[in-house]
């Protein structure tokens, strides 16, 4: 959904409208935009809305992690290996 421009507040205004705005994300589904000397700052969403983008972010960090263990079954199978010494060195390595 896009932002409107009804949906950047400042965050002086948002302060006296904090029951209307709050009812607005939730009722209408517009997230907020409170804005601080011009530029973002935080935004009100729908607490439903919150917790759906933190499990898309688990989500996110668990495909991820499956990816990487593709990844090095691949290397395993195509032979790309290290011996304890390499990997000692590798670890050991400023990064």
């Amino acid at each position: 959904m896009a932002i409107r421009s009804s949906d950047v507040v400042p965050i002086s205004d948002a302060r006296a409208r904090l029951t209307e705005l709050a009812e607005d994300v939730v009722s209408g589904g517009h997230e907020k935009v409170l804005t601080k000397n011009g530029s973002s700052y935080v935004a009100l969403v729908d607490a439903r809305k919150l917790d759906y983008y933190h499990a898309l972010e688990t989500e996110h960090g668990h495909l991820l992690l499956a990816q990487a263990a593709l990844d090095g079954l691949a290397d395993v199978a195509a032979g790309r290996l290290l011996d304890e010494a390499d990997l000692d060195a590798a670890l050991a390595a400023p990064r």
